[in-house]
This record gives C-alpha cells, sequence and structure tokens, in this order.
C-alpha cells in the first residue's frame, strides 16, 4: 500500500496528506476547489519549514515529502489507481455519502476507503457504497502530524482483514491505533464534546468568564488548552455539528447543543477559522499584540 488519496484540503485533509507524504507514501490531495489546494500546500509547507527550523526533520525530507504530493481537482481522476482513500471533507453527513458513492463507481475494486470521521456512523456512510466490507474509520488527531492518536472505528460489516491492514498502517505512521466501534461520537468526541457543550453553558449561565473557565481547567485538571480556546481550535461548527449527531444518535438532552454555541454558529463565529469565537483572532486584535509588545 504506497499509493494514498485524500480528500478535502481544509485543515485535516492537509495534516493527513501531510503525514503520508513525510512517510514517503504517494499522495493524491483532491479537493474541487483550486483555492483550497494551493491554501492546503501553503499550509503544508509552513509546517514542514517549522519541522525544520526545530531540527526535527531535514531540508531533504521536507522537499520530498512535498515531491510526494500530487493535487487534483477531480475525484475521478485522483482516485484512479490508489490503494487508499482517506476522507476527510467537511462533518456533513449528506456530502460524505455523496463523496463515498463516487469513490466506489471511480475507485479500483481492492482500494479501501476511510473516512476522517469524528462522529457519523461508519455503517451508514459504507452503506452508500458496493463494498460495506471495505470501509473504515480512521479518525486523526488534530494537528495531524503531531498528535499520535488515530480512532479505527468498524463499521458493521468491516473486514477483519481492512482492520489489520489500517492498524498496521497507522503505526508506520508512527501513531498508536485504537480501536472502537461504530456509535455516535465513537469514544473520542462521545466524552469531549459534553466537557465542551457544559463549558459554554458555564459561560451562558454566567458562572464565569472565558479565561476564568479555560484557566481552571488547565490549571485544575491539567489540560493543555481550555475548553473554550479549544473549541474555537476545533471549529465551533463542527462542534455543533458532532453534538448533533450525538443528540440524534442517543436522544438524549444531555447531548443537547447550548443555546450560545447555536448563536455564534448561526452568526459566523466559528473560531480560529473565522477569525473570532470564543477568543478574538482577527488581524486588528494581532496588531494590538504587537503594539503592546512595543509600548
Amino acid at each position: 500500500m504506497k499509493n494514498i488519496a485524500v480528500i478535502g484540503a481544509g485543515t485535516m485533509g492537509n495534516g493527513i496528506a501531510h503525514t503520508f507524504a513525510q512517510f514517503n507514501y504517494k499522495v493524491n490531495l483532491i479537493d474541487i476547489s483550486e483555492t483550497s489546494l494551493e491554501k492546503g500546500m501553503a499550509t503544508i509547507t509552513r509546517n514542514l519549514d517549522r519541522m525544520v527550523a526545530k531540527e526535527k526533520i531535514s531540508e531533504a525530507t521536507k522537499n520530498q515529502t512535498l515531491k510526494n504530493i500530487v493535487t487534483f481537482t477531480s475525484i475521478k481522476e485522483g482516485v484512479a489507481s490508489v490503494d487508499l482513500v482517506v476522507e476527510a471533507a467537511t462533518e456533513n453527513e449528506t456530502l460524505k455519502t455523496k463523496i463515498f458513492k463516487e469513490l466506489d463507481l471511480f475507485c479500483p475494486e481492492n482500494t479501501i476507503l476511510a473516512t476522517n470521521t469524528s462522529s457519523i456512523s461508519i455503517t451508514q456512510i459504507a452503506a452508500a457504497t458496493n463494498r460495506p466490507n471495505k470501509v473504515i474509520g480512521m479518525h486523526f488527531m488534530n494537528p495531524v502530524p503531531i498528535m499520535k492518536l488515530v480512532e479505527i472505528i468498524r463499521g458493521y460489516n468491516t473486514s477483519d482483514e481492512v482492520m489489520e491492514t489500517i492498524v498496521s498502517l497507522s503505526k508506520k505512521l508512527h501513531k498508536v491505533p485504537v480501536e472502537v466501534n461504530d456509535y455516535p461520537g465513537f469514544v473520542a468526541n462521545r466524552i469531549l464534546m459534553p466537557m465542551i457543550n457544559e463549558s459554554i453553558e458555564t459561560l451562558y449561565n454566567g458562572v464565569a468568564g472565558v479565561k476564568e473557565i479555560d484557566t481552571v481547567m488547565k490549571l485544575g485538571m491539567a489540560h493543555p488548552m481550555g475548553p473554550l480556546q479549544l473549541a474555537d481550535f476545533i471549529g465551533l461548527d463542527v462542534c455543533l455539528s458532532i453534538l448533533n449527531v450525538l443528540y440524534n444518535g442517543f436522544k438524549n438532552p444531555k447531548y443537547a447543543p447550548c443555546p450560545l454555541l447555536v448563536n455564534m454558529v448561526m452568526a459566523g463565529k466559528l473560531g480560529i477559522k473565522s477569525g473570532e469565537g470564543f477568543y478574538d483572532y482577527s488581524e486588528s486584535r494581532k496588531a494590538e499584540k504587537v503594539a503592546k509588545m512595543f509600548s
């Protein structure tokens, strides 16, 4: 297994492509938007430059990693001869189902189809194909080149052979694969998202402010990042999508998204990606910080 296709050039997609390419896999990075592909490749280049500066990789490894990635705007062309596809599109059930129907049509018969979904049923996604035994969840953590965990989710029909192949492949990427079963949110987000949602409820109820809530969790619970800052990092729209999957899957009110989260997403306050969430990431805010440094 040496030829990999990654669907989606966003945060997760370019991180997955970077990781495979760094370990000398040939990667086809696919996105319908040429602009997204350019941004994705620019991000990969910046991240590789940081690794060179920190002496984690050599300049030669950086250059070879970039050579290992070819970009495509066509799924049909990008998956024509690959051994594995990792879909990393937006966390939207309808979109993912559509993509997997196309992958089933255009990929070679033996190609394994993996999804990076963080909450949507693998079994449901697999049902859109004629190869449900070859569909599996491969949930990487962000930032992909750094984080060790890969949550491997077995769908109802996923074969033992495919599971063993993906577990072995994850280890070759120097990741730690953890096998879980196909229930809403799997393990990572079934536990994480209620905590984030409760943190937003705590803010919504006026118990404490944003920085105070995050400071309590960082200093009191030894979390490297506060839950509200983490929500900004993940994307508030993604958090909302995952909570909706949990709520619809379990029909339990404890998973119901906080009204504040719903309103922020409707207002376009999505976190780092939009420049503002629970914290301000705008250019004007950055300029303020620089000014204070020299005042």
